[in-house]
């Protein structure tokens, strides 16, 4: 059970700093403001589909997880 409590705290770290960086980084603006994130915003109604932003996410993570994997 220790690499699985480690794995988790470490998980939750990296998740503190990334909501740090995304929330006082600076020039992280455009992300959620990406072409083809979809943002509806009516009296009342405010929808907000970050595809874009979620799909560049999901790369990013998927290659820093690779690159962990291959340098295990």
């Amino acid at each position: 059970m220790e690499p699985l409590a480690r794995t988790l705290v470490l998980l939750g770290l990296g998740l503190i700093v990334a909501g740090l960086l995304l929330h006082w980084g600076p020039g992280l603006s455009w992300l959620g403001r990406l072409p083809g994130d979809i943002r509806i915003e009516r009296p009342g109604l405010r929808v907000f589909l970050p595809i874009t932003t979620s799909l560049l996410l999901s790369l990013v993570l998927s290659l820093i997880v690779w690159l962990l994997s291959r340098f295990r």
